[in-house]
């Protein structure tokens, strides 16, 4: 839990993805998943880099030439929430600084350089989440 702790300026957030954006694109909600294969009625989005690059590596990559993995500083163009599928749930209050919108989020600039997690540490996560999947609890409230 150390590393949530590394938060930007207060006002400063994060989008951890595969898909290749440009600046001044909008990242807008109805669409489809990073993690789930179903249109989700929100956009997630970090204000702490530990969670924004567990967004980026564990993202489905949505078309080959989208294999990378980026974190975006965004511009929230609305209101937002706190994340209830982490805040309460799996961690007490917000220390992920994880929140949603109905509302775009607009790309301001990419984060150029990151130190991603290691492999094994990718490859543990992802074992967690097919495990959650095969007990149908992979559940995100949307």
């Amino acid at each position: 839990m150390e590393n949530q702790k590394q938060v930007f300026e207060q006002d400063l957030y994060l989008h951890g993805t595969k898909a290749q954006l440009q600046i001044g694109d909008l990242l807008k909600p109805l669409q489809k998943s990073n993690y789930q294969d179903r249109i989700m009625n929100h956009i997630y989005f970090t204000g702490t880099l530990e969670a924004a690059k567990w967004g980026a590596e564990l993202a489905v990559a949505l078309a080959k030439e989208e294999a990378g993995a980026h974190i975006y500083i965004i511009e929230p163009q609305g209101d937002f929430e706190d994340d209830p599928n982490v805040t309460d749930k799996k961690f007490p209050g917000n220390p992920t600084r994880s929140y949603r919108s109905t509302e775009p989020l607009k790309i301001v600039a990419e984060l150029g350089s990151w130190e991603s997690h290691s492999k094994e540490e990718i490859n543990h996560m992802l074992a967690g989440i097919e495990q959650l999947r095969s007990e149908g609890l992979d559940i995100i409230e949307d």
